[in-house]
């Protein structure tokens, strides 16, 4: 999640150059101008550059240059002004007027606060949401809140339940693929007349065949005739069970129906079963 702010370098000609999170709360609303009387100079979510930059800006044009750098500043008041969040079981209360909370989220932008239905965070994500949703405390005007189980669904809840569409999504998609690639190697034997003049007895010979490059390639330690001899093998397995009257993807899924529930221990490299 990108939670970077961007921070805007504006000229007011004949007047200032300043630095600002929003052009419209600081210029329009707190200073009175209209956005055509301002030009904006640069703009950047790098803090050290921006505050750099305005004190050299003000100095090229001729204009007071500030004491102090805007991040100096910025930090401050954000340690001056710390946000503490009120979590209960049911809300999260905001310290300061609905009218504000925006302002106040952005400079929070990042904190995380603890409830019972997990942690919170106010971020680019969840800082639009925050303010749409919160209502004026009906004990204190001065304060807002927003209830902690809607955040969780639209936010926390939300996220798990996508993540597990994700996985089931992406589950479904490998079982297809696999069942595709079973079907790409039956099309491809059906194509070259292999079920209509090919049998058991030659698929076994052929299976033989390449188990002996597989010992070859795991002796020599040769990845490459590893993998080839492998994916030779799975082809040739395809076939047989086709002509064997039955399929690959049964008899894997037959195999694993037995062995899932199997208890056993590793003997010198190899997995012995219980008796039973």
């Amino acid at each position: 999640m990108d939670d970077k702010i961007e921070y805007y370098l504006y000229h007011i000609p004949g007047k200032k150059i300043g630095v600002t999170r929003n052009l419209i709360s600081r210029v329009v609303d707190q200073q009175g101008y209209n956005l055509d009387e301002i030009e904006v100079l640069d703009q950047s979510s790098d803090i050290d550059y921006i505050s750099e930059r305005e004190l050299e800006l003000q100095q090229s044009y001729g204009y007071r240059v500030d004491r102090q750098k805007y991040k100096d500043l910025y930090i401050n008041k954000i340690k001056l002004n710390k946000m503490k969040i009120n979590a209960t079981e049911q809300t999260s209360t905001f310290p300061v007027p609905l009218s504000k909370l925006k302002g106040r989220l952005m400079d929070e932008m990042g904190k995380e606060w603890e409830t019972l239905y997990g942690k919170f965070q106010v971020s680019k994500h969840t800082l639009d949401w925050l303010v749409k949703n919160a209502r004026t405390s009906m004990y204190d005007a001065n304060r807002c809140y927003i209830y902690n189980k809607a955040f969780f669904e639209k936010f926390v809840n939300a996220k798990k339940n996508d993540y597990n569409e994700y996985l089931k999504q992406k589950f479904n998609q490998q079982a297809e693929a696999n069942e595709n690639r079973f079907d790409k190697i039956r099309d491809w034997a059906s194509n070259r007349g292999l079920y209509d003049k090919g049998d058991t007895k030659t698929q076994f010979a052929k299976l033989m065949e390449e188990s002996g490059e597989l010992a070859r390639a795991v002796l020599k330690d040769n990845k490459p005739e590893f993998v080839d001899a492998i994916g030779d093998m799975v082809v040739v397995l395809t076939n047989l069970a086709y002509l064997g009257g039955t399929n690959i993807e049964h008899c894997i899924d037959s195999a694993y129906e037995v062995i899932r529930k199997r208890s056993g221990k590793m003997v010198n490299g190899t997995f012995v079963k219980d008796d039973k």
